[in-house]
């Protein structure tokens, strides 16, 4: 069986692959390619946020709420982003 962190780091790859076609493509909204890139801020948050609360804390990083917050707040902007510039995109879209 695959351990969570295997699988983890595994599914990187696909999502990289994404990335690279969206920016190749040209055709993704600026403002929501750079939310999706923020995404892998967020994954380079939270490693180290989750090593943090297993040896400062002997906890996962779920479990200690203020860390774990800290760390989502990245996600939550990445989502914020991504919406934003699809929204930009839908507008523009409409007023042609």
């Amino acid at each position: 069986m695959i351990s969570k962190e295997t699988l983890f780091a595994i599914s990187l790859f696909p999502y990289l692959g994404f990335l690279w076609f969206l920016t190749r493509s040209q055709k993704t909204p600026r403002l929501a390619l750079i939310g999706f890139y923020m995404t892998l801020v967020f994954v380079a948050i939270t490693i180290p946020a989750g090593i943090y609360a297993q040896v400062h804390y002997g906890k996962q990083l779920a479990d200690v709420d203020w860390l774990h917050g800290s760390a989502e707040s990245f996600l939550t902007l990445s989502n914020i982003l991504v919406v934003l510039g699809f929204r930009q995109a839908s507008i523009e879209t409409t007023q042609k």
